[in-house]
């Protein structure tokens, strides 16, 4: 009865908290920044933090984390803060404007860790045990929690549990629904890819004095084409998607150069692997069959997303403490597509480290306006679930 009590003073701290979340979410979503390039989310954030009375820390290149409470085990809960660099048309006043746009609710996110880090400060001495909030950038290229694990993230103590939290956006779920993760891999391993193609250049008039990247290219798009559809059993769900093909600059000049841009993703890991593999051997040896040549390279990666069976268990049955049973449930129930995210999410390496779970937030419902997806230049987010999230993040923390 204490724990229940305990979860729904929360929930109504955070409720009374609902402004100064949103306010904290519209200074970030104005300000958008992308990958790396964080300065005035960073400075935002730290600020946020040490007003709070926290000791916030920089981790890597520009990640932030502050620990709550005492003890020598913690849990871990992380917020993205980067945005994606879109040209924002959804019709709200705190727009960014520059090309750069919160499209993947990753501004939710940061203000929802911020408020829950108001909530467990207010109750420090009584925590079980130690928080640690993990403000990571670059999630959008699947570069920053890697980066963050490569300088300390997980130093000082032992983790005994890590919880990241996503926003979902044109969902028919009433808001503040929250998703647990089913036990296993929830999100699928990917890789960002690059392919150069070097051919030579000449007058379009005389294609046979030099060697034409462009029709390189166009093989080599053909040729993968060929892996996806021939060299995968269907029980491997894969994806290989070419999203962008860039050479020449005139209509009758042949460049010397042409690149192809993809990502692969596959809820396997070693099914990544050999569509890498096989990316790589098509693209040079078609290269050659042409005249030209190609180099490969692997831009970003994360491994699939696993999700602890006992961690998954436990937030549940705290979420639908926090929630009601009908307010929390596993993605399992949902069946279908619904019960894994096809997006990849480099949460995965931390949930590769330490037993993990992801957890889906419903933000938004078609029927109430929120009718376009993430990543989309229209994407709206519903505020009502931003204090939602500040509890989840913070009835997370008891799970030490």
């Amino acid at each position: 009865m204490e724990k229940t009590m305990n979860l729904m003073e929360m929930m109504k701290k955070a409720r009374a908290d609902a402004q100064r979340i949103a306010a904290d979410r519209r200074y970030l979503h104005a300000h958008a920044e992308t990958g790396f390039d964080l300065q005035e989310t960073y400075r935002y954030v730290w600020d946020n933090l040490t007003e709070m009375g926290l000791t916030p820390q920089k981790c890597g290149r520009c990640g932030v984390t502050a620990d709550v409470g005492a003890g020598e085990r913690y849990v871990l809960l992380r917020a993205d803060m980067d945005a994606l660099p879109v040209l924002e048309e959804a019709d709200v006043p705190f727009a960014c404007g520059d090309g750069r746009m919160h499209a993947c609710g990753h501004d939710m996110h940061t203000a929802m860790l911020l408020g829950a880090a108001r909530l467990l400060k207010s109750r420090e001495t009584s925590l079980p045990g130690r928080v640690r909030l993990m403000f990571q950038p670059a999630e959008e290229v699947l570069q920053g929690a890697k980066d963050m694990l490569d300088s300390g993230l997980l130093n000082g103590g032992t983790c005994t549990g890590a919880f990241m939290l996503h926003v979902l956006t044109n969902l028919d779920l009433p808001v503040g629904t929250a998703i647990v993760s089913a036990p296993g891999v929830s999100a699928p391993a990917a890789a960002f890819f690059r392919i150069g193609v070097q051919g030579k250049g000449c007058h379009g008039a005389m294609p046979h004095t030099g060697v034409d990247p462009i029709s390189t290219a166009a093989h080599i798009v053909l040729g993968l084409q060929q892996v996806q559809t021939r060299e995968l059993a269907m029980a491997d769900s894969a994806v290989l998607t070419l999203g962008m093909l860039q050479a020449g600059d005139s209509a009758n000049v042949i460049p010397d150069t042409a690149e192809l841009v993809g990502t692969l993703r596959a809820f396997a890991d070693e099914t990544v692997q050999m569509l890498l593999r096989r990316t790589e051997e098509v693209a040079v040896q078609t290269a050659q069959m042409f005249r030209a040549s190609a180099d490969f390279a692997v831009t970003a990666s994360a491994p699939t997303l696993r999700n602890d069976a006992r961690l998954s268990q436990l937030a549940l049955a705290a979420l639908q403490e926090l929630l009601g049973k009908e307010g929390a449930l596993l993605s399992s129930q949902l069946g279908g597509e619904g019960a894994k995210s096809t997006g990849s999410e480099d949460f995965a390496w931390v949930s590769h480290t330490v037993p993990s779970v992801m957890i889906a937030l419903a933000a938004g419902r078609p029927q109430d306006g929120y009718g376009f997806p993430a990543h989309h230049p229209k994407a709206a987010f519903d505020e009502a679930a931003l204090p939602v999230g500040a509890a989840v993040y913070a009835a997370l923390a008891g799970m030490v």
